[in-house]
């Protein structure tokens, strides 16, 4: 049985890694990347108006005389 290296780093992770030391505010950037596209706040309401509003699925939807 093989041992399992829990110390191993991929060659992209070490890049990255050195990369951010060299430029540290890149991690500010990232804050601000991750707010604009993911944290959101959520409105519950709506949220709820939207998922009562889809209509379901054909289950083949390229058939228009399929589900008929």
């Amino acid at each position: 049985m093989s041992r399992i290296q829990y110390d191993y780093v991929s060659d992209h992770t070490k890049f990255i890694n050195e990369e951010m030391k060299k430029n540290p505010e890149w991690r500010i950037d990232q804050i601000k990347g991750r707010a604009i596209w993911w944290d959101k706040p959520q409105d519950v309401k709506q949220n709820e108006t939207y998922a009562s509003a889809k209509v379901p699925q054909k289950s083949y939807p390229y058939d228009v005389l399929f589900d008929s």
